[in-house]
């Protein structure tokens, strides 16, 4: 079922923008499934709108390679390239693995109070097996690290490409993947920039990062009909 609630978020956004992050976050949580065959007419009507946002909401995300436009034929949620999503994780992982190492020399108090204030959220949602506020609280953890190290600018990098790489992610939790692991990886990281273990915050994160490349093929078996 679309998440029509998420106009609440967005409400000093025209209505072209709140229809696109409606859209996106739908795309981006799995509401809209992969392959699913969508319109303009469908999503005007489940978002109280007319058709003009609508449709310039697909340019856009087409534009982001997460909607398929045929046209005279239809619209579809792109299927998951895993070649998208592997580009984005190396990516990810190079640049996060530098982050950690950078706080561990100049990560503040502050922040490492939110990171643990993060922890003890995750550790509530892992109980009670909320993944979308799992990953919602995941998403925070790293933005925090490149915040406390002044690297918003290379997580926005990150997040342009990492469409593929969030739906992949989200379907994992959905499947229960390793929820346990996540969190004990989160709370080495910050024991490690606690530290000022340089080496050890470097290769926990790595391993965090590359835990994904490995749930890839079982998920694919799971999911094949959500796969390029």
């Amino acid at each position: 079922m679309l998440n029509t609630e998420l106009k609440k978020n967005f409400p000093s956004y025209s209505t072209r923008d709140q229809v696109y992050e409606i859209l996106k976050e739908n795309i981006l949580s799995l509401k809209l499934a992969p392959g699913r065959v969508i319109s303009e007419k469908e999503m005007s009507e489940l978002l109280e709108v007319s058709r003009t946002p609508v449709r310039e909401a697909f340019v856009r995300l087409a534009q982001e390679e997460l909607l398929e436009i045929y046209p005279q034929r239809g619209t579809a949620i792109s299927l998951i390239d895993l070649h998208y999503v592997e580009e984005a994780r190396f990516l990810r992982e190079h640049l996060e693995r530098a982050i950690v190492k950078l706080a561990c020399k100049r990560f503040s108090e502050d922040h490492l109070l939110r990171l643990e204030g993060n922890i003890a959220m995750l550790e509530l949602c892992v109980k009670e097996k909320n993944y979308t506020k799992l990953f919602e609280l995941d998403e925070e953890f790293h933005f925090t690290l490149a915040s406390g190290c002044d690297k918003e600018r290379m997580w926005n990098v990150i997040q342009q490409m990492s469409g593929d790489l969030k739906r992949i992610r989200m379907l994992s939790l959905v499947a229960e993947y390793n929820w346990d692991l996540i969190l004990s990886q989160h709370k080495e990281i910050v024991a490690a920039i606690k530290e000022g273990n340089e080496a050890k915050a470097d290769q926990v994160m790595e391993h965090h990062l590359k835990k994904l490349t490995f749930e890839q093929e079982s998920l694919k078996n799971e999911y094949p009909h959500f796969f390029k």
